[in-house]
């Protein structure tokens, strides 16, 4: 049987930005170059160029060890606790994460929200269930209303939007660039909306790269 990964305990890394990728950063600490699986959030605050502060977590494999980060320690404690759940590993950790803040899914949980889980790709009902079951008593129970809320907004441009433009930003497009790949992969996120779902941002962010990468 494949041997479960284990993530070792976080570090802050204050480090200088290299590269950017749609879900990676590649960071200079001590000169020498890391490459760090980031989420769409994480990546839309950083600048090539620029120092970063990522907390940090090392999963350790037979054959690899993967380096995440995160833009705060909530994040990442969030990350590894997600973990402790049977079936989670660091992708799917991550992919929720992408898809609501630590909070957002801290009231998931405690609420019994099986819409909000399945709305991370990769996790269908049953699974969903199964979640909601295991992360009750390790999660804890959500620590501001405001952070919370921010799925729910009923003002202002829709959330996924707001994020998936930042990314796109963040990654070196002109924000008109940016404007045009939201405008299209909006009927993708007005669907998934439709079905009671949630718009991921993670899938919007990869079919705007295309569209980007079709217009050019």
């Amino acid at each position: 049987m494949p041997r479960r990964p284990l993530a070792r305990a976080g570090t802050v890394l204050l480090c200088t930005v290299a590269a950017l990728a749609p879900d990676s950063a590649v960071v200079e600490v001590g000169g020498i170059g890391m490459a760090v699986q980031c989420t769409p959030d994480t990546l839309s605050g950083l600048r090539v160029g620029e120092q970063a502060r990522l907390a940090t977590s090392l999963v350790v494999r037979e054959d690899s060890l993967t380096l995440y980060g995160f833009a705060d320690d909530d994040e990442r404690q969030t990350f590894e606790l997600l973990q402790t759940a049977s079936g989670v590993g660091p992708r799917l950790a991550q992919a929720m994460l992408a898809v609501h803040h630590p909070d957002a899914l801290r009231r998931a949980v405690a609420t019994g929200d099986e819409k909000a889980l399945t709305a991370v790709p990769g996790i269908g009902k049953k699974g969903a269930q199964k979640l909601l079951l295991e992360l009750k008593d390790r999660l804890g129970a959500p620590r501001g209303a405001t952070q919370a809320a921010r799925p729910a907004a009923a003002s202002g441009p829709a959330p996924w939007s707001e994020q998936l433009h930042t990314a796109l930003v963040g990654l070196g497009y002109a924000p008109r660039e940016a404007d045009d790949a939201v405008a299209a992969v909006t009927p993708q996120a007005e669907a998934a909306l439709a079905e009671g779902g949630r718009p991921a941002v993670p899938q919007l962010l990869r079919a705007a790269l295309q569209s980007l990468n079709r217009a050019r």
